[in-house]
């Protein structure tokens, strides 16, 4: 009896713990379809758990940094979904593209035409966003979930490193080394494979010519071994009627 209350003591406490720890798990997100390299762009996914099982989420409002303001960023249309992009007006000008900038986009905002994200369920809003700053490994997108009951939550929270996460940490992009190493080392890697190239490209042209002399001299051959036997034949030939031509003197004789 005592080892079935422990049991079933412990069992409550690790179902305590996990719905206590639920939502520092399903909490909004942002991720790179592929990489998100630094000076570079990308499109990101925010990723939208509906953390309730009595209500659905019908807005999302995710807040882009000011700190390093994105000259560009470009929301995709998401079915049932209607989105509004709020710019402000920046300090100091941004230049891109040779271009200068007064105003970016400071928010997203998302808004369901319908039912929204239903309990079980997830939603992503992909965005399309640059150029990525150069002097930043990551960039923070502090997000305000709406449920359809009025709840609020606020996922503004920024993670520090060595810390434990917080309970509504804000949604962290971490960028990538900048492309232009990357391409450094493609470009070398290229220039590798351009010259193994032209070694193979050398040794097929060799092989083929060795090929080409052996053929010239198996023609050759094969031509004498034919007039040999073309000979030969002929010789067999007029051995044979020589032969005839004797055994008939001799049987007329």
């Amino acid at each position: 009896m005592k080892a079935s209350r422990i049991a079933a003591a412990g069992a409550v406490s690790g179902i305590a713990v996990l719905a206590l720890s639920a939502p520092a798990f399903a909490h909004v997100s942002v991720q790179p379809e592929g990489t998100a390299a630094k000076g570079g762009y990308a499109v990101v996914d925010f990723k939208v758990p509906n953390e309730r099982d009595n209500a659905s989420t019908t807005k999302l409002e995710v807040n882009f940094p000011t700190d390093h303001p994105l000259a560009s960023v470009m929301p995709q249309p998401v079915p049932g979904w209607k989105s509004e992009v709020t710019k402000s007006k920046l300090d100091k000008p941004l230049e891109s593209h040779g271009k200068q900038l007064t105003e970016v986009v400071t928010k997203v905002t998302w808004t369901a035409d319908g039912k929204g994200v239903e309990p079980g369920y997830f939603q992503k809003f992909p965005v399309s966003i640059g150029a990525l700053p150069e002097d930043a490994d990551q960039l923070v997108f502090k997000a305000i979930q709406t449920y359809s009951n009025k709840e609020v939550v606020r996922w503004i929270e920024v993670p520090q490193e060595g810390q434990e996460e917080p309970e509504t940490p804000a949604p962290v992009l971490q960028l990538a080394a900048a492309e232009d190493d990357a391409h450094g080392a493609a470009g070398s890697s290229d220039a590798k494979a351009e010259d193994t190239g032209a070694d193979a490209q050398s040794t097929a042209a060799d092989a083929a010519a060795s090929d080409s002399g052996s053929g010239d001299g198996s023609d050759t051959t094969a031509r004498v071994l034919g007039i040999v036997g073309i000979v030969v034949g002929a010789a067999g030939v007029g051995y044979g009627v020589l032969a005839g031509r004797r055994r008939d003197s001799g049987t007329a004789a």
